[in-house]
């Protein structure tokens, strides 16, 4: 039965419960020694990353989908990844789920004070989604802070501001968040008519290495226009990744179009076909 602690918070169903801890069982089941299985026990943090990635994607492409279904089993493999790290860290003497999840009980609470007032002494106001936002930069800020206090045993300075955004999520995603964090100082074009022009300015600067014959400077100055085109899509409050990723499923549906329409391979076909084909598909489409 579910039951409201003091601080609001709805406790899950038994069922619920039970699940999760039986999920996080069969892990450790699976990891145990000497009889436990042949390939879980061979994983490191390392070799079980790849599949981390995956399995994001999958989620993200089950949610474009709209197949409630496919999402339900593809956060569950998501979920094994989790587990799977935790378990990992359990084996080695790090941590186990239950730090995992104490952690983000706490960071939640930590982070929303004006759900949970009086955590650090005060009550804070956020009355919209923008405001909601400030305060968890804020709060993030000042633990970054505190962490490295304590890790330096003296009162630290932030090195930059930008520090907080991981090198390691997708291109697009970092290159977005680098402009937003700029942006916070006043570093930022006033509007996306600056970011057109300036898309122009890297097209032509590409175009004078492409024509130099210089790959190096070529790729400097590709990253820079999609740089550019990442700061735009913030600006235009456009999600970059779902925009390419729903422009790479038009693509595919086009192309397979392409391949139905005509009995012959497409690599025989002219280059004048092939952009007959492509409009062809292109109109169908729009029926």
């Amino acid at each position: 039965m579910s039951e409201v602690s003091s601080n609001g918070i709805q406790d899950i169903g038994e069922r619920e419960r039970e699940a999760l801890a039986r999920a996080a069982a069969i892990m450790a089941r699976l990891r145990r020694r000497p009889d436990g299985c042949p390939w879980d026990l061979e994983q490191t943090f390392d070799s079980i990353k790849k599949h981390t990635l995956e399995e994001t994607y999958e989620v993200f492409d089950a949610i474009e989908r709209r197949a409630w279904p496919d999402l339900k089993d593809e956060l569950g493999d998501l979920l094994l990844q989790v587990l799977f790290y935790a378990q990992i860290a359990k084996d080695e003497g790090y941590f186990d789920i239950g730090d995992v999840a104490e952690n983000l009980n706490a960071k939640l609470i930590r982070r929303h004070p004006h759900i949970f007032p009086g955590n650090d002494g005060s009550d804070v106001a956020a009355t919209d989604s923008d405001a909601v936002l400030r305060n968890w930069e804020q709060i993030k800020l000042e633990e970054k802070k505190s962490k490295l206090a304590q890790e330096n045993k003296a009162q630290p300075q932030v090195k930059s501001m930008l520090d907080d955004v991981p090198r390691t999520m997708p291109a697009t995603m970092e290159a977005g968040k680098l402009g937003s964090k700029a942006a916070k100082v006043g570093f930022d074009w006033p509007s996306a008519d600056g970011l057109f022009e300036k898309l122009d300015e890297e097209i032509a600067e590409l175009r004078v290495e492409v024509a130099a014959g210089d790959a190096e400077k070529a790729s400097a100055e590709f990253g820079d226009l999609l740089f550019t085109a990442m700061n735009l899509a913030r600006h235009l409050k456009i999600d970059a990744e779902s925009a390419l990723r729903s422009s790479s499923a038009k693509f595919r549906k086009r192309f397979a179009e392409m391949e139905r329409a005509t009995d012959a391979p497409l690599e025989e076909k002219s280059a004048d076909e092939l952009e007959a084909l492509w409009m062809a598909a292109k109109i169908k489409e729009g029926k």
